[in-house]
């Protein structure tokens, strides 16, 4: 399955590539529009426009695919992911729409999903949260549907490492490189004795910058460490005693 989200179409025509996040690869021929063309030539040209556009989407499978790669997009763009991310989650949402699993489910708990998953695959530190956050789908529905892709297609996604998400908090926390490297050596030591085993990573990440800022006047409050990490100042507490046992 890693190696199908990564899978990139081009062609090789110098002027045309092809897109993954686009239901047609980006290659369907559109009709232009132009300010220079008044009255009745606009018009027939705005009805051509609308009855080619409907000519492209035959099945409600095509518009779903549309609709879910359309949401992809948004969601890449508004969490400032790369475009292979982008490309990677359109071929995840379409595996899973050729395994029908959207079948009476939520497209944008898919698209969501979709999303989520690949950032794991790749481990790009972006809690479900984060994701949530961006999406039209609740945390629900984005849970359902990264339980069934994750059940029936397989998914690598293994935990993050909890030392992905320094850099991002340090930076929220407004904390010093310094700070950074301090928590990250305590991260790896504690993981290195099994003692971070089965907990959350975001939470892990977010106490370690605390308790490596905790001497020092630029330190964090637990709620503040808690409100960056996305996680409850009673799992930051769990995590730093395990940090600092």
């Amino acid at each position: 399955m890693r190696a199908a989200f990564g899978d990139r179409l081009r062609t090789t025509d110098h002027v045309t590539t092809a897109s993954r996040s686009r239901h047609d690869r980006g290659l369907s021929t559109e009709i232009g529009r132009s300010t220079r063309i008044k009255g009745r030539k606009r018009r027939r040209l705005a009805r051509m426009r609308r009855e080619h556009d409907r000519a492209k989407v035959g099945s409600t499978a095509e518009r779903n695919q549309i609709y879910g790669f359309t949401e992809i997009r948004r969601m890449v763009g508004a969490l400032s992911l790369p475009d292979s991310i982008r490309d990677q989650a359109c071929v995840l949402f379409e595996s899973a729409q050729s395994a029908d699993l959207l079948r009476g489910r939520s497209l944008e708990g898919f698209a969501a999903a979709a999303v989520y998953a690949v950032c794991r695959t790749n481990a790009i530190a972006r809690t479900r949260a984060e994701i949530a956050e961006v999406a039209r789908a609740d945390d629900d529905e984005l849970q359902a549907a990264y339980g069934a892709m994750n059940r029936e297609l397989g998914l690598e996604t293994g935990p993050i490492d909890p030392t992905e998400y320094l850099p991002r908090y340090a930076s929220d926390l407004d904390l010093g490189t310094e700070v950074e490297s301090e928590a990250r050596s305590l991260v790896v030591e504690r993981q290195s004795e099994g003692a971070l085993s089965g907990r959350n990573p975001s939470g892990v990440a977010a106490a370690a910058l605390y308790a490596a800022a905790k001497n020092r006047p630029c330190g964090p409050t637990q709620a503040e460490a808690a409100a960056v990490g996305d996680v409850t100042p009673v799992t930051l507490r769990a995590a730093y005693r395990a940090l600092t046992a």
